[in-house]
């Protein structure tokens, strides 16, 4: 990402507030195990949501959704809903669910970078991060409910970052409580590793055309993937075992 990469995309993550703002939903791949919350527990949250402040949750004000798959499992890959906030002009952190709706489940955390700050990691840091370049330039990723002119500029701005992607709870694999130790996701780098139909579901429910949105990102430089990102491809894999043995299987 070029410099003053926060202050940069502020304009853009600010546009449309969160709240309100996508009116397509895209619910939770899992129900919810327990019992339902007590009118007692309700009001707790009530309270709660009156009298106390939210400042980091606050600070979500952008809305990114794309693709991920486990690393070193291509075939297992998921959509993934990213709420954002930009920390420095060099760093944005991200919460990811599997829905855009009030009981989605909260799936892990994405960090993005600048591609200056990624040419500082050191060199075993680096096989764990992926590029974006694929992911914009195709139309996978993209930024629901903002205008489209202002969705093409964070986007000019986005393919050159890199992210780090931990899922740690993997409803993809229905599983109803989050099992199992953290994996480490990718994102797609070439055309024909997403699956079309789960792209194709994920622009039926948003209204949208990832191949319209491919033509009208040409004009996006399409920069140097630099060396150590999106390591799987030279066949350096890290991921982390179940030491149960209950490993993650599509």
């Amino acid at each position: 990402m070029i410099a003053r990469m926060g202050l940069a995309l502020l304009p853009f993550l600010a546009i449309v507030p969160l709240s309100g703002c996508i009116a397509t939903k895209s619910h939770s791949n899992v129900g919810v195990e327990g019992a339902p919350a007590r009118a007692d527990t309700r009001l707790l949250e009530a309270g709660a949501a009156a009298l106390q402040s939210h400042p980091p949750v606050a600070a979500l004000n952008a809305y990114l959704d794309g693709f991920h798959f486990y690393n070193g499992r291509q075939d297992a890959q998921m959509e993934a809903h990213h709420y954002c906030s930009v920390l420095s002009e060099e760093l944005i952190q991200c919460v990811i669910y599997d829905g855009n709706v009030k009981d989605a489940k909260l799936m892990g955390v994405e960090y993005i970078i600048s591609e200056q700050l990624f040419k500082t990691l050191p060199e075993e840091e680096k096989t764990l991060w992926h590029s974006h370049v694929h992911e914009v330039k195709s139309g996978q990723l993209v930024a629901p409910g903002i205008p489209e002119t202002a969705e093409h500029a964070l986007m000019r701005k986005l393919v050159r970052t890199y992210g780090k992607t931990w899922h740690t709870w993997h409803t993809d694999q229905k599983k109803s409580l989050p099992l199992g130790v953290p994996q480490l996701m990718m994102g797609f780098t070439a055309d024909g590793q997403a699956d079309p139909r789960m792209v194709e579901e994920r622009d039926r429910r948003f209204g949208i055309d990832s191949a319209k949105k491919r033509q009208n990102r040409a004009d996006i430089e399409r920069p140097a993937v630099l060396p150590g990102a999106d390591a799987w491809q030279k066949g350096k894999v890290f991921q982390i075992e179940d030491p149960t043995g209950a490993h993650v299987h599509h």
